[in-house]
C-alpha cells in the first residue's frame, strides 16, 4: 500500500533515484531458503505478540504537504499501541529526533535505517516461527507494488529487520507484499490473484507455481484465492482490505455498499467465494461482513480524493486490544466497534482517526507489522 496520488510521478522519480542505499547496520542475518516440508509457519496475527513495528517515514518527496500529518498519525498509532504492548518505530536517521518527540519513548524503541515510505506491512517481510523457539522473517523481495513507486530503500528493510530482531532470514523466490497475505495460523491463507498472479511481480510464473512457493514459505496447506481487481489501486487489491481471519474458521469480509464503487461487485464475488469455502481442516467458514462507511469527514484528505480508503476491515489486533479506524460516519463507526467487540471478547476496541493515512490509500494494518511472541 502506498500513497497513490499520481503514483506514476513517483515511478518517474524512482528512475532518477534508483540507486540502492547502503544500510550500514551490520552483517546480514543467517540466510536460509524456505523449502517444502520445513517447520516454519506464519502464526495467527491474533496470537500473543512481542511487539508491533511502525515506520515514521513519510517524506515530502512522496507525500508532499501531507508528510507531516501522516507522520503525526503514525505517532498517534505508536502511542496508542504502546499502552498495550511494546512498539518499535523505524525512521530515517534525520527523522529520529522528531520521531521521538512525537511518538514519545514510553514502551517504544527506535531503529534508524534508510526508508522510502510508511507501509512497513508490505515491505518488512513476514514473520514465521518453527514451534521450537525459532523465529524467521520471509523476504518477499518488495519491488514497489510492481514498480509503481520508488523502493530502493524499502526493499532492503526485511533483511535489516531480520538482523536487528534476531530472526533467521528466509528468502522467497516470489515478489509480493505482507498486506497481500492473510493467515489463520493453522495452515490456511486467503489471498488475491490480482496481487500475486501478476506479471508486474511474478512474471512467467503460473498460479500453481506461486501457490507452491507461498505454501513452502509460510507453512500453508490451503490457499483460498479471491480474484481481487488489478490496476484500481497501487497494490492491485491487497487481501487485508477484503478479508481477515478472526480465528480458524471465522472470517470478516469487506462488503462495499456503494454502487458507484469499483469494489461493489468484487466484494460480492469475494463474499460468495468465502461463504462456500472450507479451510485446510475442512471447516466451512463462518463469514461476517463489515461494510465501509457511506459518509466520511469533509476535509483536505477526503475531498476530491479517489484514493481515500475508508476500510474498517484494515484493523490491527494486538495484545488485549483491537486498533480500528474511525471515519466520522456515526452509524458505520458504531457498527464496526460493535462487530469487533462481539468477535474479539476480552479485548478493548480502540478507534482512531486515520484520515491522513487513508488519504494515501491505506489503513492501520498497512502501516504496522506484528512480531509474534515466542
Amino acid at each position: 500500500m502506498s500513497t497513490r496520488r499520481d503514483f506514476m510521478k513517483h515511478l518517474t522519480m524512482a528512475a532518477s533515484l534508483g540507486a540502492v542505499a547502503t544500510l550500514g547496520l551490520g552483517v546480514s542475518a543467517p540466510r536460509a531458503r524456505a523449502a517444502l516440508g520445513n517447520s516454519w509457519y506464519m502464526p495467527d496475527e491474533h496470537a500473543p505478540q512481542e511487539r508491533v513495528i511502525l515506520a515514521f517515514a513519510a517524506s515530502t518527496a512522496i507525500w508532499e504537504d501531507w508528510a507531516t500529518p501522516v507522520n503525526d498519525c503514525i505517532a498517534l498509532l505508536a502511542k496508542t499501541i504502546a499502552k498495550y504492548q511494546p512498539v518499535t518505530v523505524l525512521c530515517c536517521a534525520n527523522q529520529l529526533i522528531q520521531a521521538k518527540q512525537k511518538c514519545g519513548t514510553s514502551n517504544i524503541k527506535f531503529l534508524t535505517m534508510p526508508l522510502d515510505d510508511v507501509w512497513v506491512r508490505d515491505y518488512g517481510g513476514c514473520f514465521v516461527v518453527d514451534g521450537q523457539g525459532g523465529r524467521g522473517l520471509v523476504d518477499f523481495n518488495f519491488n514497489g507494488w510492481g514498480g509503481k513507486q520508488r523502493s530502493s530503500n524499502d526493499t532492503l528493510v526485511a533483511d535489516t529487520l531480520s538482523y536487528e530482531l534476531d530472526a533467521s532470514y528466509i528468502a522467497s523466490q516470489l515478489v509480493g507484499e505482507g498486506g497481500g497475505i492473510e493467515v489463520d495460523g493453522h495452515s490456511t491463507a486467503i489471498m488475491t490473484e490480482s496481487c500475486w498472479v501478476n506479471s508486474n511481480r511474478n512474471p512467467g510464473m503460473s498460479k500453481a507455481q506461486i501457490e507452491a512457493e507461498l505454501k513452502a514459505n509460510l507453512g500453508l496447506r490451503k490457499i483460498i484465492w479471491l480474484p481481487g481487481i488489478k490496476g484500481k489501486d497501487i497494490t492491485d487489491a491487497h487481501v487485508d482490505f477484503y478479508a481477515r481471519f478472526v480465528k480458524p474458521g471465522v472470517v470478516i469480509a469487506n462488503l462495499d455498499n456503494d454502487p458507484k464503487s469499483y469494489d461493489y461487485a468484487v466484494t460480492r464475488t469475494h463474499l460468495q467465494i468465502l461463504q462456500n469455502a472450507t479451510d485446510a481442516d475442512g471447516r466451512k467458514l463462518v463469514v461476517h461482513t463489515l461494510p465501509p462507511p457511506l459518509k466520511k469527514r469533509s476535509n483536505v484528505y477526503t475531498q476530491n480524493n479517489p484514493d481515500f480508503a475508508p476500510g474498517y476491515i484494515n484493523y490491527l489486533p494486538i495484545n488485549g486490544a483491537v486498533i480500528a479506524p474511525q471515519f466520522g460516519d456515526t452509524a458505520a463507526d458504531k457498527y464496526c466497534k460493535d462487530l469487533l467487540t462481539q468477535l474479539y471478547p476480552g479485548r478493548v476496541i480502540v478507534q482512531v482517526n486515520i484520515d491522513p493515512i487513508a488519504a494515501g490509500g491505506g489503513g492501520i494494518h498497512c502501516v504496522t507489522k506484528n512480531m509474534p511472541r515466542l
